[in-house]
């Protein structure tokens, strides 16, 4: 599996231009090019002080790395791709990457961010896998290491039958910035 510390940088060659990005980088991550749209819509929006972003599948040089439910492989009759849930919850942490490259797309710096107000995360599950919040936290938890306490948010972690180009999981976010 690539990892989120294998997306492209928008600015390939600089260092990281926020603390934000500099606290990516001690991570061994840097913000990719926004995804572009697969539909009809805007990868993100301001909003008065706040930035809401569309869905966030996990693309990494472009591309999904996996596809399918996310399933603890207990149903063994299906013929469709699963997606173990530990990888899963690492895809949700790269569209936490891919949201914060969309947020900075319309504010410039991600250092405005003051708060991330809310993560609604889509989980595509098998009809019984019951795990949706722990793959969520994978973006939870990658907010956290990156903004702190302004990283801390409510949320949602929905299981749905299939997500956009049969992505295992899909985030998206609000965040308030001055």
């Amino acid at each position: 599996m690539t990892t989120p510390a294998e997306t492209t940088s928008a600015a390939e060659s600089g260092a990281p231009t926020s603390a934000v990005e500099q606290r990516l980088a001690e991570l061994g991550l840097t913000l990719p090019e926004v995804a572009a749209p697969v539909a009809a819509y805007v990868p993100a929006i301001v909003s008065g002080n706040y930035v809401y972003t569309s869905g966030q599948l996990p693309f990494i040089n472009g591309k999904l790395e996996a596809t399918g439910k996310v399933s603890l492989g207990e149903l063994g009759a299906s013929d469709e791709p699963t997606v173990d849930p530990e990888d899963a919850k690492r895809y949700a942490a790269v569209c936490a990457i891919n949201a914060l490259a969309a947020v900075k797309s319309v504010i410039g710096d991600l250092d405005r961010i003051t708060r991330i107000v809310k993560v609604v995360g889509f989980v595509a599950s098998e009809p019984t896998f019951t795990g949706q919040p722990g793959v969520i936290n994978g973006a939870s938890e990658l907010l956290g290491q990156v903004l702190g306490d302004a990283g801390k948010h409510a949320r949602s972690a929905v299981g749905v039958s299939v997500l956009p180009l049969d992505s295992p999981v899909e985030v998206e976010l609000i965040a308030e910035f001055s």
